[in-house]
């Protein structure tokens, strides 16, 4: 017998921890979530799906365009900035609420307020103390911005989905996906976008050739792209402007200055003094296999952690050690193959090796390639060029990477991946019948390796 009111405490009602209490609570566990902020965490609010919809709004400008060459008759007034905002904002508004309904009808007690970790089984929220067997940190990251003069200036991906108005210019700054995203969601809105990079090419981790690739077909739409370059201060101006200085001596006057250098782990004033859990100097959470401190009682899944962060790495990870701590099934997931896409314009979407990794761990590989103009764009006119990338183990013929740029190239991964993870050959992608005409039948037609 034990005094424990709560099996399992979790604090963040994100992607993760909202799938961790649900599935546990499903398990006959007694558990409660703490929420100081908005229930879905980064994905559903500021994060994943509103980027989404943007995505969608952001194309509608070439779609428009396109339409024409169809036989469309097309005339766009004007781009309806605070239609799109507020109509995002209520879906976010109708998700909050679903997962409030999740929680609920799961048995899972919602609990609003700053959690802290008082020692390895109490948590502390506005003075009320907790006791609980586990604890379960899942609190997700916050976007980073540098410490330069002027950083108060800049905005982030926080602030981005509510501004009042659209800037006629901006300045993204950053190489990962946020960057890279909202170059080109901010550009297909209207506005005039100049990315910086401080590295020689942007999304370090993706296939070299691909990131070259798609860095062209962001300039042949207009979007100015700076590498090798990094902001040193923001400078507010009387008329509201801001002038960014760089460290090549170069000056920039933009209208806003849009911060996407990374994002680092919430786990400040969590009361981890308290307690034995270790840090990494980017604050993110030392985790063994089964997402265990160095604290016995206390867990972390999802970006909190660091590793893939990633949405459904996170709810992979929250039903693993639902099972290592319910189900008497210690469990721990597989990241080999995780696909992943960059909701670009054009789209990348890419799973497994990249040729460098490929060419490091394998003695001989196979590098297939095709870069073609989509059937669509045969009458639109519009130059967007999609490519795709295979890598093979020459010995074993097992299909090691699979790479794409191109419209849909994120809902086409999806089944590539689960070839990978089946372990495919390159025989059996050849063997496979086509879907015509697609784009995706590319993928089963390279032949010679090049």
């Amino acid at each position: 017998m034990n005094d424990f009111e709560y099996d399992l405490f979790v604090i963040g009602a994100g992607s993760g921890g909202v799938r961790a209490s649900r599935m546990a609570a499903a398990q006959g566990a007694k558990v409660a979530i703490a929420e100081e902020r908005y229930l879905g965490g980064t994905c559903v609010n500021v994060g994943c799906v509103p980027k989404k919809l943007f995505v969608y709004a952001s194309h509608y400008h070439e779609d428009f365009r396109d339409a024409k060459a169809y036989g469309w008759d097309v005339s766009v007034n004007n781009f309806d900035w605070p239609r799109l905002r507020d109509n995002k904002t209520r879906e976010i508004e109708r998700l909050n609420g679903i997962y409030n309904n999740l929680l609920t009808n799961a048995g899972v007690e919602l609990i609003e307020g700053r959690a802290r970790i008082v020692n390895g089984h109490t948590v502390e929220i506005e003075g009320k103390q907790f006791n609980c067997k586990n604890i379960l940190i899942a609190t997700g990251g916050w976007p980073y911005v540098p410490d330069i003069p002027g950083r108060q200036h800049a905005i982030t991906s926080n602030e981005v989905f509510y501004l009042d108005e659209l800037p006629k210019r901006a300045l993204v700054i950053g190489g990962g996906y946020i960057a890279v995203e909202f170059a080109g969601i901010l550009h297909g809105l209207g506005v005039d976008i100049t990315q910086l990079y401080r590295g020689s090419i942007f999304l370090r981790g993706f296939d070299n050739e691909v990131r070259e690739f798609l860095a062209e077909e962001m300039k042949k739409k207009g979007i100015k792209l700076e590498f090798n370059v990094n902001a040193t201060s923001i400078e507010k101006q009387e008329d509201g402007q801001l002038l960014v200085s760089l460290d090549n001596g170069h000056q920039v006057t933009t209208d806003a200055v849009f911060y996407a250098t990374g994002r680092r782990a919430m786990t400040a004033d969590l009361g981890l003094e308290n307690v034995d859990v270790e840090l990494r100097d980017n604050g993110s959470i030392v985790v063994d296999d089964y997402y265990q401190s160095a604290e016995p009682s206390i867990y972390a899944i999802g970006d909190v952690k660091g590793g893939i962060e990633l949405t459904p790495v996170a709810l992979a990870e929250g039903m693993a050690l639902v099972k290592t701590l319910f189900n008497d099934q210690p469990s721990k997931v597989d990241y080999s193959y995780v696909a992943t896409a960059v909701f670009s314009q054009p789209n990348l979407a890419s799973v497994g090796l990249t040729e460098e990794e490929a060419r490091d761990q394998y003695a001989e590989v196979d590098v297939y390639r095709s870069s073609f103009r989509h059937m669509k764009h045969t009458l639109s006119g519009n130059t967007e060029q999609t490519f795709m990338k295979l890598l093979v183990d020459r010995v074993s013929d097992k299909v090691l990477g699979v790479h794409i740029i191109g419209s849909d190239a994120g809902e086409i991964i999806q089944g590539v991946a689960i070839a990978l993870k089946a372990g495919a050959t390159k025989a059996i992608f050849d063997e496979t019948i086509g879907i015509h005409p697609t784009a995706a039948e590319e993928l089963v037609t390279m032949r010679a390796p090049g």
